[in-house]
């Protein structure tokens, strides 16, 4: 961490180059949800978000040249707009996709952005650093930076991400909400992000701060004050004689005098009658929010900064695993692929920064493994082993949620099983949670109805007993393959295939239909196209747009190489492909699936919001799903525009997006696609037509358009969506729960269809104690109705554990059809402190007799692990060094002692000191014989 008073130099000399580019025209920074309905031209949370999250990825690329790979250079990025597509190509090479890093970087700035919406932070003034409550709002900005921290360590990143938005925008209010621009600041707050520095020259509570402004522009109703202020928005808490209002159309203060205001959130006087100001006001939070970027870099390290925010093009790797007696082959091929993705993908872009494995054994499952270590994943599935029976079903649907809660979104999940589900009843939530997570389940089964070894049978097996599977799989866009024992080896390695970021190809019809061939388009920016089928295929064939045609037989044909394992095909095309329109015909028995992938680098990630037209800001609230009778916006983002075939093509254009039902494979809507902002951004968006949020069934998206050739596009979402009868949110208190409490959430439930009566569940992975004041509601149109829980953490919690609360929602009824609505909030318990060793190795005394101090003294501390110095320590020190002593600076042994950071001491140890330049970098090493990977020096400041 930097020191308190650090100026921009500490950034480094590539940032201060950076830093000189950050505020181009407005018109470089691209509109977001935010300003689909704000002021155009306004620079948005969102923007200033990403980009000094790509300043300091790409600081962070500078300092750390790729292995294998010429260093890039600072000169290549002067004078362009920074894009994660630019980034990953100069650093990882072209083709590497930055899908993942954009969708962290999503979902930062969709948590910042519902700091505007959510009940329990859109009208807390603490948050937003209104009301004149700047202490406090220091405190809650310093909370929420050290819980992502913490739950970045606990490898929950989601959760991170949503502590780290909440940051993110409280600091960036501070300089729109406050008078900092206007008293002249040319620099971010020096002691903003330092809990210990005190916050200077604050306006009191009988401090005039505005005078009287009966207009929309409001210029000069600041009075001629040195002081520190901020504008109070609403009725609560209401607005002393003489004070700042925030101003605009949906502050209530502002009407009464003083009137006007002095918010500088967009470019319009409409909404912010110090509009004038905004550009300046966003110059300084894009600093500042650079300034907390590396402060958690610094804290987190390179790698855990990379994991915070997916700087990677890898995906993760997650195991569930059936470890019944009869597995012992699915296992084994399960450890195989596990072993071939570690061993040829360590040290490469490609090794994956995430692994998690579940075991379900029955009667039970879990626990949970999670590592970023592929030493630690194999050595733990290495012991695994088929032990023991059970009956048929087992908690396969169980052990998969638990998964789900911790693998990173965008990820494989691979379910290895010879068994139906025992917990069949979990099927919709889990269906929910996948498309909550975005991640894609591939069921591997072992289905050989003579093998009965290691695995009791007490009933009739039904035929339909591998149905939730299925479900989960056609919610998640993944596929349920069965195989047997002879086949899994083969089988499985579709595995190392599927986590290289593979996309599925539309094809039309989508399901196959007697005579009648399945079709899809190949463009030039495909390629290892893959074509899947499952089945009782009596034959098939492939033909390319020049006829050449392919059948079934095994082996290298004219288009590619074919394999057969058992009811699974697997055709690999052979590169490059020819580029037009593709058949499949397939002749088998029942109703065979076809599933058509391919690599490539231009894909996209979309998500769905509805307009918000009340509160402090106008914008667009996320949803994971469109909800009945709402009216919806699709966002999307193409990613990989770069990867056109010839530097001088035209960018690849998306123009409509084709909505289908999943089932029948119809269209329900083809809609336009809006291009907002710069192109190469890739931001577009649509309307849902009406139709559409009436169906109850999934649908699928597509994209179509066009490449830089005019060679037409088409890309599907991985992922089926649903339309939710109703909506529902839950929110719960800002901060991390801690063991012994009581923490209160809130439920809200609205209908914008028609009548509803809904019965209401609750759920807690892990199982803590929740109660709720509501169990049945019933809802009129455009009816909302809201509930209170409380949620009990035993003092046994284990620290640093995430806790998943899960709320649906469903229509009484019997004749009713609707899914299930469900609401998932993550928690985190908060870890107590670590404790700190003390060395047994006296303090220099170098003191002059009258106490002061001759020369500063300096102390090592030492924390064991990997997480780095506590702070604030007070450190008993003795009495006549105390005055000398006023704060220690901290240093990983591991990054070479290049970050330090500094904390103030607190307690009686540090009365008396006087400020004064910090010790300077740590350069003791650790004393023999202890085994640390951190070292803190306490560096004392010399009084007068």
């Amino acid at each position: 961490m930097l020191p308190a008073d650090a100026p921009l130099s500490h950034l480094g000399p590539p940032a201060l180059l950076l830093l000189q580019l950050l505020l181009p025209p407005t018109t470089a920074f691209f509109p977001n949800i935010w300003s689909l309905l704000a002021a155009p031209g306004s620079i948005t949370h969102q923007d200033l978000t990403e980009e000094a999250a790509l300043n300091v990825t790409l600081q962070l690329f500078l300092e750390q040249p790729p292995p294998g790979r010429p260093p890039l250079r600072l000169e290549d990025f002067l004078g362009r707009t920074l894009l994660a597509d630019d980034l990953f190509a100069a650093y990882f090479g072209p083709g590497f996709p930055s899908r993942r890093f954009r969708a962290a970087l999503g979902e930062v700035s969709r948590a910042n952005a519902a700091q505007d919406f959510l009940p329990t932070s859109r009208n807390d003034p603490d948050l937003h650093f209104d009301a004149e409550r700047l202490g406090q709002g220091r405190t809650r900005l310093v909370g929420a930076l050290r819980e992502t921290v913490v739950a970045a360590g606990a490898l929950d990143h989601t959760l991170a991400r949503q502590r780290l938005g909440a940051a993110l925008h409280a600091l960036q209010d501070f300089y729109s909400h406050s008078n900092w621009v206007e008293l002249g600041m040319q620099q971010p707050h020096p002691h903003l992000l330092w809990p210990r520095q005190e916050l200077r020259s604050l306006a009191q509570v009988d401090d005039p701060t505005c005078s009287d402004c009966e207009e929309l522009s409001c210029p000069g109703n600041l009075l001629g004050v040195t002081l520190l202020t901020s504008g109070y928005f609403g009725m609560h808490p209401s607005k002393p004689p003489g004070k700042c209002s925030h101003g605009g159309h949906f502050d209530q203060s502002s009407s009464q005098p003083p009137r006007g205001g002095i918010n500088k959130d967009s470019t319009s006087p409409g909404f912010s009658p110090h509009h004038m100001l905004h550009l300046q006001a966003a110059k300084l939070a894009l600093l500042a929010s650079i300034q907390a970027f590396s402060l958690l870099r610094n804290r987190l390290g390179d790698r855990g900064f990379s994991r915070l925010l997916d700087i990677t093009p890898a995906s993760s790797l997650s195991f569930v695993l059936d470890t019944t007696g009869s597995m012992g082959e699915e296992i084994n091929a399960a450890k195989i692929q596990a072993r071939h993705i570690v061993e040829q993908r360590r040290g490469s872009p490609m090794e994956p920064s995430h692994y998690v494995l579940v075991p379900f054994h029955d009667p039970g499952f879990g626990p949970v493994f999670i590592t970023s270590d592929p030493d630690s994943f194999w050595q733990q599935l290495n012991e695994i082993h088929a032990l023991g029976g059970g009956d048929e079903p087992e908690m396969c649907l169980s052990a998969l949620e638990l998964a789900l809660l911790h693998t990173p979104p965008l990820s494989d999940i691979f379910v290895f099983t010879d068994a139906s589900p025992k917990d069949a009843y979990l099927t919709n939530r889990v269906e929910s949670l996948t498309r909550e997570r975005r991640c894609r389940v591939t069921f591997l089964v072992t289905e050989d109805p003579s093998r009965v070894r290691g695995r009791a049978r007490r009933e009739v097996l039904s035929p339909l007993r591998f149905e939730p599977y299925e479900a989960v799989a056609l919610a998640s866009g993944g596929e349920v393959i069965f195989t047997k024992d002879q086949y899994i080896q083969d089988v499985a390695a579709i595995v190392g295939d599927s986590i290289a970021d593979l996309v599925t190809l539309p094809l039309e019809p989508p399901i196959v239909v007697p005579e009648r061939p399945l079709v899809f388009n190949v463009d030039g920016l495909l390629q290892r196209v893959t074509v899947r089928i499952h089945g009782e295929v009596s034959s098939f064939w492939i033909r390319n747009p020049a006829g050449v045609s392919q059948g079934q037989d095994e082996g290298e044909g004219p288009l590619g190489h074919t394999r057969h394992f058992g009811q699974f095909w697997i055709v690999t095309m052979n590169d490059p492909l020819q580029t037009g329109t593709w058949e499949i015909q397939v002749t088998a028995n029942g109703t065979p699936r076809v599933r058509v992938q391919a690599q490539t680098s231009l894909d996209f990630l979309f998500h769905f919001g509805i307009p918000v037209e009340d509160g402090p800001h106008p914008g667009l609230y996320p949803l994971t799903q469109p909800v009945t009778g709402l009216q919806t916006q699709l966002l999307v983002e193409v990613t990989g525009l770069g990867s056109r075939g010839n530097p001088g093509d035209p960018l690849p254009r998306f123009s409509h997006v084709v909505l289908r039902g999943v089932l029948q494979g119809e269209e329900l809507g083809r809609v336009p696609l809006e291009p907002m902002g710069p192109q190469e951004r890739g931001l577009l968006t649509a309307s849902l037509p009406p139709t559409l949020l009436a169906t109850s069934g999934p649908f699928s998206l597509e994209l179509i358009g066009q490449d830089g050739a005019g060679q037409g596009l088409h890309r599907a979402a991985p992922q089926p969506c649903a339309v939710v009868p109703v909506f529902l949110e839950l929110s719960g208190p800002p901060g991390f729960l801690a063991p012994g409490t009581k923490a209160p959430l809130t439920l809200r439930i609205a209908s914008f269809s028609g009548p509803q009566d809904l019965d209401l569940r609750t759920s807690v992975n892990p199982s803590f104690a929740l109660s709720s004041n509501i169990s049945r509601v019933h809802l009129e149109p455009n009816e909302s109705a809201w509930g209170h829980l409380w949620l009990e953490v035993p003092d046994s919690a284990t620290p640093d554990s995430m806790v998943m609360v899960t709320v649906t929602a469903t229509t009484d009824g019997e004749a009713s059809t609707a899914p299930p609505t469900h609401a998932f909030l993550r928690l985190l318990v908060l870890a107590p402190a670590p404790q700190v060793r003390w060395p047994h190795f006296p303090l220099q005394d170098r003191h002059h007799k009258d106490g002061r101090c001759s020369h500063p003294a300096s102390l090592s501390l030492f924390s064991p692990g990997p997480a780095p110095c506590p702070g604030p320590l007070d450190w008993p020190c003795p009495h006549h060094c105390r005055p000398c002593l006023s704060s220690f600076s901290f240093g990983d042994s591991e990054q070479g002692w290049r970050r330090v950071g500094r904390h103030s001491l607190v307690g009686h140890s540090c009365r008396g000191a006087t400020s004064a330049r910090p010790g300077l970098l740590v350069t003791q090493q650790p004393p023999e014989g202890w085994d640390s990977s951190m070292i803190c020096h306490l560096a004392p400041l010399v009084r007068g």
